[in-house]
């Protein structure tokens, strides 16, 4: 056997070199943050199918339980449809009903007297003073459903607000008639195997269309039935705007709608499935908020689904141009009209990611325009058909390649914008994670209190033994504490690592008291945590640096839970109760809420300041909180709308979550001086913020401001006879 020279292994020439042993440590790293990605992925995945079990478990009894209700109520209403006082009550019945329509139009001129359109700021503010002695304005805007009504009868509502009668009718044909000259519209089709009678509803639909300047470019597939192209070239035939191209070889969806996009000349490219339906004015409503918003170069409406029987169902009412809520799931979908010179520098759509080809569009995108530049329309404009292999049924099972798709999508989204951060399908959406800082910030919890030194401990404790995060302090500002428990416990915290207390004895201002803490405060993140916060997730504090430090991002919120685990904040809504709300306040910890939003990570115009995370920057900028006018309350929101008006995004995130032992310091406002109070503080937001506070951009105006659920507004805050 030949010896080896072993020496020669270890001679400066074998050796890597300085730089080759660099890029092997980097290497290193990355296959490191990639094993703990993969477990943490694994560890998320098991936290979600247990969830998903107790979920089950939990409907499972619920199902039974409202069967037997229904079984109860059934024979209730029997009797009550039976009986004589029902016979005779009729006629008062359809009064009522008749009396709730004849209100709406004094409830719009009330709410834009609230929201004072297209009035001067000085006479906005002056006529809500002059609400406030009465009245208050925000109570007059509020919305109601009839109460012999159940206020989520979608078709009730459709039939109210929805439908368009003839005067409406006649009204828009005007307005059509008036923009023939307006720009050419491509619908683009692509169509296979298609059932013929969707087929030609969809077809119809187009053709139905108040606005006349459109062409519907039909692709299809090769589709393997005979009869497919008789039936298409016979609908061709029914209108010259229509027009066929039939491929020789099947590419599926996005080759089709390439096929279909070649035949289209129009200004504004929109899409539409074969099976889908859209009403007769959605094109002439997209027109006029194109003329309206004249530099827009990516619009979308709201939608709603319709079954096999036709009718309508599971509205999706948007909210205004909303990127974190987009990257948590496609806000865009349908219907959706895109610049034609947009579309050709992002060349159409790609087969790589069939399935959620429409959101790997919406994503690049994105890239080329500016968010004033995306307009949402706020009316149902598209009617989602959902049948059996639809993914409107949102059966994840019928096509679990369209989710994973989107995943691919986004992360290549995150690799051309130059994000360092990563998506992942969670189920009914898309989490982001966003990379920390290297080195990670300095985080700064700021936690005013006065005594209550048992829920100062409970809050301490769970940060300092629940925590994974490192590098942060405590500021305890200690706001004239008098208990001798409570001042031994602060004396012997601030002998800690890491903890400081800042005594100041100053009459009670929240503001005040947070904005001393702040100039305190060494961090460059601040979090402004109340004192009856408890800990539950590990990783509160990445999940809030991680995203209070993504460039655009002004404050984070976290997902505050009762302690029955039900939800106490998952953001904040304005409007609701007369100023703010809490959105899905009270929903199981379970919930998705509506459209998955109590789940999934997305912008609001506020979020509650008992958990809230933004970097200290952007805090001294615009001033902190209000000491002068808001001094206990309201203060929140108001720093979360300066923010916005500096131009920045305030962000919900379900991932940081926490309990809240709500008030348990302070109390409520339950005493004459206390309500006085915060009604100075209520009509100070509206005379600071009277566009915001009558119409939150991150909320819809189809949705209630009686409840903090997302249900039906009645009537809606927006209108057909009104402006788009």
């Amino acid at each position: 056997m030949q010896s080896t020279d072993t020496a020669a292994l270890f001679t400066p020439s074998a050796l890597p070199a300085e730089d080759e042993l660099a890029q092997l440590a980097e290497e290193l790293k990355d296959r490191e943050q990639q094993l703990v990605d993969l477990l943490q992925d694994y560890t998320d995945r098991n936290l979600q199918l247990v969830s998903a079990q107790h979920q089950v478990m939990t409907l499972t009894q619920r199902v039974l339980a409202h069967e037997e209700a229904a079984k109860a109520h059934t024979a209730h209403i029997h009797n009550l449809y039976q009986s004589t006082s029902w016979r005779v009550t009729a006629p008062l019945r359809r009064i009522s009903v008749l009396a709730q329509d004849v209100k709406y139009s004094v409830r719009v001129f009330r709410e834009a007297l609230a929201a004072g359109k297209g009035l001067p700021l000085a006479i906005r503010q002056a006529m809500h003073a002059n609400a406030a002695e009465g009245a208050a304005a925000p109570a007059d805007a509020a919305d109601h459903a009839p109460k012999t009504l159940d206020p989520r009868d979608y078709k009730e509502w459709v039939r109210r607000y929805d439908t368009l009668d003839g005067d409406a009718l006649k009204r828009l044909k005007m307005d059509a008639d008036a923009m023939r000259e307006g720009p050419l519209v491509s619908v683009i089709m692509p169509t296979y195997n298609a059932n013929f009678d969707w087929l030609d509803q969809a077809v119809q639909s187009v053709k139905n269309q108040l606005y006349p300047n459109w062409e519907l470019c039909i692709a299809d597939d090769a589709s393997p039935d005979p009869e497919v192209r008789p039936f298409l070239e016979k609908l061709a035939a029914s209108d010259p705007r229509i027009k066929l191209v039939f491929r020789e070889k099947n590419g599926h969806i996005s080759a089709a709608t390439n096929s279909a996009l070649a035949l289209a000349t129009g200004d504004w490219i929109s899409f539409l499935d074969h099976d889908d339906v859209l009403p007769a004015h959605a094109l002439l409503y997209m027109v006029k908020a194109i003329a309206q918003h004249p530099d827009a170069r990516l619009l979308y409406s709201d939608e709603d689904k319709i079954g096999d029987d036709g009718k309508r169902y599971d509205p999706y009412f948007k909210c205004d141009w909303n990127l974190d809520l987009f990257y948590s799931h496609n806000l865009v979908t349908h219907l959706a009209f895109y610049r034609r010179d947009l579309m050709n520098q992002v060349g159409g759509l790609r087969e790589a990611y069939a399935g959620a080809q429409d959101y790997d569009l919406v994503l690049r995108v994105i890239e080329h325009v500016t968010p004033a530049q995306i307009v949402h329309v706020p009316f149902i404009l598209y009617h989602w058909r959902a049948h059996a292999g639809s993914t409107a049924t949102a059966d994840l099972t019928i096509k679990p390649y369209a989710m994973l798709a989107g995943e691919r999508a986004l992360n290549d989204h995150f690799k051309r914008t130059g994000v360092n951060a990563r998506a992942q399908f969670v189920g009914h959406g898309y989490r982001v994670r966003y990379r920390l800082p290297k080195p990670a910030p300095k985080l700064s919890i700021i936690i005013p209190t006065r005594n209550k030194a048992e829920l100062v401990r409970m809050c301490v404790e769970s940060i300092r033994e629940k925590s994974t995060y490192k590098n942060y302090e405590i500021l305890l500002m200690d706001n004239g504490s008098d208990d001798p428990e409570a001042m031994a416990y602060f004396a012997e915290l601030a002998m800690t690592d890491n903890f400081r207390v800042i005594r100041d004895d100053s009459p009670f201002s929240y503001s005040a008291i947070n904005n001393l803490g702040a100039s305190q405060a060494s961090g460059d993140v601040l979090c402004f945590l109340n004192n009856d916060i408890e800990v539950i997730a590990h990783d509160w504090m990445e999940e809030l640096v991680s995203q209070a430090c993504r460039p655009g991002i002004g404050a984070v919120g976290a997902k505050l839970l009762y302690p029955n685990t039900t939800i106490q904040h998952a953001g904040v809504v304005l409007g609701i109760g007369g100023w703010a709300g809490h959105a899905h306040k009270g929903f199981s910890l379970y919930a998705h809420g509506y459209v998955g939003r109590a789940t999934l990570a997305s912008n609001f115009s506020a979020v509650t300041g008992a958990c809230m995370a933004v970097q200290k920057s952007h805090f001294d900028q615009v001033g902190g909180f209000d000491a002068v006018n808001l001094k206990v309350a309201c203060n929140d929101v108001d720093l979360c709308l300066k923010l916005l008006e500096l131009g920045l995004r305030n962000l919900f995130t379900p991932h940081a979550l926490l309990f809240h032992h709500e008030s348990a310091t302070r109390g409520y406002e339950d005493t004459p001086e206390k309500k006085a109070r915060y009604q100075k503080e209520v009509d100070h937001m509206w005379k600071r913020w009277p566009e915001l506070m009558a119409r939150d951009p991150a909320y819809s105006p189809y949705l209630s401001l009686d409840h903090e659920d997302f249900g039906l507004a009645w009537p809606p805050r927006v209108r057909h006879a009104e402006p788009v």
